[in-house]
């Protein structure tokens, strides 16, 4: 897949995985994104994380020199902030992280009997007490929201479980659907195409998850370049029933398939 320039109206970017790995910037991504900008491209930095607030995370793409402003960034516990901001001033239990939940401060909060559960990363939090508090609520009669569903991720020495794993065993014991926000949500994909002020089929994903990122994408409109980078697993690919528009070695061969 080649695409003009003239044809592109926008690229929007999965950021851990594609764009740095741990503490590490992706050899070539800051250069990539200048290049995107400096031609013009509108630019959108997507993230379903949710062990960072969003300025921890806009302070560590500054650590890394990535040039990125913060209302470039579209993550999932924005997404879920919204919402909730649709729900007629619901009551909540957060399942989040100590740094994430100073987003959510605007919501009414309860331990005992919340209209919905909110959940996201815990970190080493995770343990059969909050799980079994959670399934309660759920069995009388809260509602699930999911800021994502991912099933792992990439560090610097190799995968880890994500969320999904106890969301996904959340729903199984009982027997109820989470409404998940995050990527692979044709929503979230929208939100950040309108962002960008264009239409989706002008639009290219470029991510290291090829369900969430690539399969996400296509099924919101847009194309979807998958990197060799964070979370890529050739075996994972040849499994799936997603095929990516194109798949290239990291986002520092983006410029040269895009002809910029």
């Amino acid at each position: 897949m080649e695409q003009k320039l003239s044809e592109i109206k926008g690229i929007l970017f999965d950021i851990d995985g594609v764009l740095y790995i741990g503490d590490k910037a992706v050899n070539g991504a800051a250069e990539t994104i200048n290049r995107l900008k400096k031609a013009g491209v509108p630019c959108r930095f997507s993230t379903n994380t949710t062990t960072k607030s969003s300025s921890t995370l806009f302070e560590k793409l500054n650590r890394l020199q990535l040039p990125i402003e913060k209302s470039e960034i579209i993550s999932a516990p924005q997404v879920a902030i919204r919402y909730l901001r649709k729900l007629n001033n619901p009551k909540c239990f957060f399942c989040v992280n100590d740094d994430l939940i100073h987003d959510f401060a605007e919501f009414q909060t309860s331990e005992t009997n919340p209209d919905y559960i909110v959940i996201g990363d815990i970190n080493d939090g995770w343990n059969y007490d909050i799980l079994n508090k959670m399934f309660r609520m759920i069995i009388s009669g809260t509602e699930i929201i999911a800021i994502h569903k991912g099933r792992f991720w990439q560090e610097p020495d190799g995968l880890y479980l994500d969320i999904g794993v106890f969301i996904a065993g959340l729903e199984y014991a009982s027997g109820k659907t989470a409404t998940v926000i995050g990527k692979p949500n044709r929503e979230f994909f929208h939100l950040a195409v309108e962002d960008m002020g264009v239409s989706p089929e002008g639009v290219i994903m470029v991510g290291d998850d090829i369900n969430s990122d690539i399969g996400g994408a296509q099924n919101a409109g847009l194309r979807g370049i998958l990197v060799k980078t964070g979370k890529y697993r050739e075996s994972l690919v040849a499994e799936s029933e997603i095929t990516p528009d194109m798949i290239i070695n990291s986002v520092a061969d983006l410029p040269a398939v895009i002809q910029i």
